[in-house]
């Protein structure tokens, strides 16, 4: 979704900013909430540019790098992403197929991917279709489609080699600021501002006391980042790439196992506070059985593996719900991730009478 070896993302499963999204974009920037009160903490820096600069506490922000980039070099998981021949577009890869998806899934995906694709001109020139069968069940398929346009882009107009820079990578389809900050420490070793779930959540209980992030990325956790980023170049990708994995590994959301955190010991201010329960998000979540996203999957699952769906095949995907099967077929069409078949023609997805088209991959 990184340096000590050479970089690559780690991430906790369905872990990353910017949920649902489309490669990757940040959250709005909100205000942060105030400390819970009658909180204690142990004196440390205060944040500059925040509402926390009097509640900020937590370890010494010098220790508290030494420490998770020991702990790194000793814990770090073995990835291919990570390895000193990974190449920028292999990073680059790795980061979005990460977005939402967990190490376990992407593995196979990314390992396959790069055998076939191993530079963005192979994928360039590949068809949609194969692309899309080769994403398999990553999850939010159009990730796919904008990769191909990032690597079509990046032939066109950078001569089929990843650009360097924040600003570049950001010109790029489907690149918003998480990755491009991810490639430029990654890929590039040069510094830059890495902000994902995990390390969100490190700082909120390390510095800020609090048992989980802002709901939203808030101006208060980019301040924070920002100040914990070492100055040096090469320290500032070694903690990038070191509190992601702790974030991963060790503090994590559920279950966090504070007794094997390198941070508990020199002043975590969640620990130091008794480790406080968050505050109760009383927002309601919808179940994903029965939503168009999944409907949306099974649509295209069933044109992976038969290449194409007569309309008889897709309306039986919900009998008791033409409608919502009807609502998708439009929506997968109008993201390209669908065509109609030559046999159902044009007059068939524009048809607003409720017949299905037939389907197949573009």
């Amino acid at each position: 979704m990184d340096v000590v070896p050479r970089a690559g993302p780690a991430r906790e499963a369905g872990a990353r900013p910017g949920a649902g999204a489309v490669c990757d974009t940040v959250p709005r920037v909100t205000r942060s909430p105030t400390a819970p009160k009658g909180t204690t903490r142990p004196a440390a820096p205060a944040v500059p540019g925040t509402e926390d600069d009097a509640a900020a506490a937590g370890p010494d922000l010098g220790a508290m790098i030494e420490a998770t980039i020991a702990w790194y070099a000793e814990t770090a998981r073995d990835l291919p992403w990570r390895s000193p021949d990974a190449t920028a577009w292999g990073i680059l890869v790795s980061e979005v197929m990460l977005q939402q998806t967990p190490v376990v899934r992407v593995l196979p995906r990314w390992l396959e991917w790069m055998q076939r694709w191993p530079e963005p001109a192979a994928l360039a020139d590949a068809p949609t279709s194969e692309v899309l069968r080769a994403w398999d069940r990553l999850g939010y398929p159009r990730r796919a489609l904008r990769l191909q346009e990032c690597a079509r882009e990046i032939v066109r107009a950078h001569g089929g080699v990843v650009p360097r820079g924040e600003e570049r990578l950001r010109s790029l389809p489907g690149i918003g600021e998480y990755t491009a900050a991810a490639v430029t420490a990654f890929a590039h070793h040069d510094r830059a501002v890495v902000v994902d779930t995990n390390i969100r959540r490190v700082l909120a209980r390390a510095v800020r006391g609090r048992a989980l992030p802002d709901r939203s990325y808030s101006a208060a956790e980019r301040a924070l980042a920002t100040h914990a980023l070492p100055a040096e170049r090469e320290r500032s990708v070694a903690w990038n790439q070191a509190v992601m994995e702790l974030g991963a590994l060790v503090c994590t959301a559920r279950t966090p196992r504070c007794a094997q955190c390198p941070l508990a010991g020199i002043g975590c201010a969640w620990v130091a506070a008794g480790r406080p329960e968050p505050e109760e998000d009383t927002r309601r979540r919808q179940s994903f059985e029965g939503t168009d996203r999944q409907m949306r999957g099974r649509i295209m699952a069933l044109l992976r593996e038969q290449g194409a769906a007569a309309p008889a095949m897709l309306a039986a995907l919900d009998p008791e719900d033409p409608v919502r099967v009807e609502r998708c077929v439009r929506s997968l069409l109008a993201d390209g991730l669908a065509a109609v078949t030559e046999e159902a023609g044009e007059a068939a997805a524009a048809s607003d009478d409720g017949a299905l088209p037939g389907l197949r991959l573009p």
